[in-house]
């Protein structure tokens, strides 16, 4: 495997694709035809030098990965709005005269602001709360911390398990594979193609999921040597740490991303085993969706040239003057 620098996410029946600056929204619509969108987005990490040190940049980078997030979801949701021809409602009218072409932003920002707060809510604060049930007949704070993050991750697996129930959901793990297999096949030197985006796996060492599986277990040796009595300044701790805890798991995964060692590939295997959860085998219609995406922002044939000389692929990389 050699690292390519692309990476995505699975959107509303499409993917998105990023590569630097460059970004690509690939959707299936509703008539059949893959439409694509490509833009650019610049890091905050980019912007802002002092949010590019390591440990630093990994609380940024997902900032990034939500706000792009976002926008793409958005793209991809327009194209399968119910009646657009139906009559907006009262509260709707009220919110466009109030902030007008803002609205859509103003929406956005309000959403993840709300989803991070709930997600706080639900895998940090929450499992403490649970594993308060057990120092009545539990002494050790190791084990405690131990407990906690155990509860952390079985809270985690029920809310895949339950939302991987919806048919929507499904799809969407299902593109989510599509975007895996196509980054593998690259990035193991083959050319970028239905058939071989299939034999490739839809386990990959950077995807998201990871990220997450990485922050509760890093959570957990946080919380063992960080200790406090009272409740309220544990809720406070595990709310206050949560950028250092993802500080130190992007570092994680970025080397992970860019490293075959055996160490690293077995410590990468709950993040895979999870992805099991969260990505599912594509069919060939949605390859090809995920195939368009990468190909609007990055020169595969180009790449396996030059990461793979040993292989004679036959390519014309030359490009036109001008």
């Amino acid at each position: 495997m050699k690292y390519s620098g692309i990476g995505g996410q699975a959107v509303i029946e499409g993917i998105m694709m990023k590569n630097k600056q460059d970004y690509a929204t690939a959707v299936r619509k509703p008539d059949g035809e893959i439409e694509v969108q490509k833009d650019t987005y610049v890091s905050m990490t980019e912007k802002v030098k002092l949010f590019s040190l390591p440990f630093v940049r990994g609380i940024f980078s997902f900032a990034d990965s939500m706000i792009l997030g976002m926008k793409t979801l958005t793209f991809s949701a327009s194209f399968f709005e119910d009646d657009e021809d139906s009559e907006p409602g009262k509260v709707e009218i009220w919110l466009d005269k109030i902030f007008g072409e803002k609205l859509e932003k103003m929406l956005m920002t309000v959403v993840m602001i709300f989803s991070v707060v709930m997600a706080i809510g639900i895998f940090m604060v929450l499992p403490l709360l649970i594993s308060g049930v057990f120092k009545h007949f539990i002494t050790s704070s190791t084990v405690m911390a131990v407990i906690e993050g155990l509860i952390r991750i079985g809270i985690f697996i029920a809310y895949i398990k339950l939302i991987s129930n919806m048919e929507d959901i499904k799809r969407t793990f299902m593109y989510h594979g599509a975007e895996h297999k196509c980054i593998n096949c690259i990035e193991h030197g083959l050319p970028l193609n239905v058939e071989n985006v299939r034999k490739s796996s839809k386990q990959h060492k950077r995807c998201g999921t990871s990220f997450l599986i990485i922050v509760m277990v890093i959570s957990i040796l946080f919380f063992m040597v960080i200790r406090v009595d009272n409740v309220w300044l544990k809720i406070l701790s595990r709310i206050i740490l949560i950028p250092v805890i993802a500080g130190v798991s992007y570092e994680f995964l970025r080397l992970a991303g860019r490293s075959d060692s055996k160490l690293v590939n077995l410590l990468s295997k709950p993040g895979m085993w999870m992805q099991n959860m969260t990505t599912k085998e594509p069919d060939d219609s949605m390859i090809e969706v995920a195939i368009a995406a990468v190909e609007t922002v990055f020169d595969w044939k180009e790449y396996l040239t030059e990461n793979f000389p040993e292989n004679d692929y036959g390519f014309d990389t030359t490009r036109a003057a001008g």
